[in-house]
């Protein structure tokens, strides 16, 4: 459902972009690519069951879906859209405390960054895990995250 929802938007925003374009004139240029549809496409374009595969790698130090608690990281319901280092009962490093602090919020774009790699993208957090270097398995992984709501039922 979720897939379909950011494949209609995608083809809405497609659409206005278009028309937008027939109103210009012609020898406008075509507008460069918005970065929060990219990044929205990369969770579209990911398998989430192939998500759940590469799940497997995190759930050592995390847990997801319905009863998840907080184990070496924070449980990860509702990951996307939800302000970083927030989930409570967690004891965040002081680099996601700022984060938290300014109000930051993660996005597929963030949350991409961040599994490429971790300590690269937020030096000074807790985690070990040295992140996953191919595309396909972060488009995967974050197709089967975005599945859970904040409370672990599957949207």
């Amino acid at each position: 459902m979720n897939r379909i929802l950011i494949a209609a938007t995608l083809l809405a925003l497609g659409t206005t972009a278009a028309l937008a374009q027939d109103a210009a004139a012609p020898a406008a240029a075509p507008a460069p690519a918005a970065a929060a549809p990219a990044a929205a496409g990369a969770v579209a374009a990911g398998d989430p069951e192939k998500g759940a595969n590469v799940f497997k790698k995190c759930m050592a130090c995390h847990a997801i879906g319905e009863g998840a608690k907080n184990k070496v990281g924070p449980e990860l319901n509702g990951i996307v859209g939800r302000k970083m280092g927030s989930v409570a009962g967690f004891n965040y490093s002081e680099t996601l405390k700022q984060h938290n602090a300014s109000g930051e919020v993660w996005d597929a774009e963030k949350l991409n960054k961040y599994l490429e790699n971790p300590k690269g993208y937020l030096p000074g957090i807790k985690m070990v895990f040295a992140g996953l270097p191919k595309d396909g398995d972060r488009a995967d992984l974050e197709a089967y995250l975005v599945q859970f709501d904040e409370t672990g039922k599957k949207k």
